[in-house]
């Protein structure tokens, strides 16, 4: 079998459309799983039984159970349940914010379980509201604590993004996948697909271990 790469030439404006299709869905469901996660991570340090169960089910759940499986329900059925038309990217969108907000969330119980609660005594003796502790005192302490595994978290969320290639979504896998198809050259096309994945990955996760050794350990945290 002859390869033949120079072929992906013709197809580099869809390729680089279905990357970006990839990066917008990450950038978004990072930004709404990490807010979820944070208050899904308050729910379970809360002194509220209720509150833990709850939020100790949604979590076991969405890491216990396969993304694609998450998927697929909240594309075919949850329009069922809920008699709307969801579109592929609004599924997506749903599907891997309500996982990284599991992963997400306990990065952030971890954090938050490591900041002193003499702090939240000394928020209590001055009077300072509940809100103004946690945007003020617990959120910024708690991101900082959290930000390696985060990162990490969001690396994996990258990479799981292909699966919403499975309902139709033009990200880059689904792009990758037509090309294969129309040019009978799955080797040449999935390969090119693989590489663009890792070649943005890599860095990222070489950039944890950076955040890690470096910046947190001169805080000493």
């Amino acid at each position: 079998m002859t390869l033949d790469f120079s072929i992906l030439l013709r197809f580099q404006d869809a390729l680089a459309l279905g990357l970006w299709m990839t990066v917008k869905l990450t950038l978004i469901c990072v930004v709404l799983g990490c807010s979820l996660g944070f208050f899904i991570g308050l729910a379970r340090t809360s002194r509220s039984a209720l509150l833990r169960a709850g939020s100790s089910i949604y979590v076991e759940f969405f890491r216990g159970t396969p993304v694609l499986v998450q998927l697929f329900w909240i594309f075919f059925c949850l329009p069922l349940i809920l008699g709307v038309e969801l579109s592929n990217l609004t599924s997506g969108v749903i599907a891997l914010t309500l996982y990284m907000g599991a992963i997400s969330s306990e990065t952030f119980r971890a954090s938050l379980k490591s900041i002193g609660p003499e702090q939240l005594d000394a928020c209590v003796a001055l009077g300072v509201p509940r809100r103004v502790q946690v945007t003020s005192v617990i959120l910024p302490q708690a991101v900082l604590r959290a930000v390696p595994t985060l990162l990490s978290n969001c690396v994996s969320l990258f990479k799981e993004s292909a699966l919403v290639s499975a309902v139709g979504m033009a990200d880059l896998m689904f792009v990758g996948q037509n090309i294969s198809n129309n040019t009978a050259r799955p080797v040449e096309v999935l390969t090119v697909v693989a590489l663009i994945y890792f070649v943005i990955a890599f860095p990222l996760t070489r950039a944890v271990t950076l955040i890690e050794r470096r910046v947190l350990t001169k805080l000493a945290i």
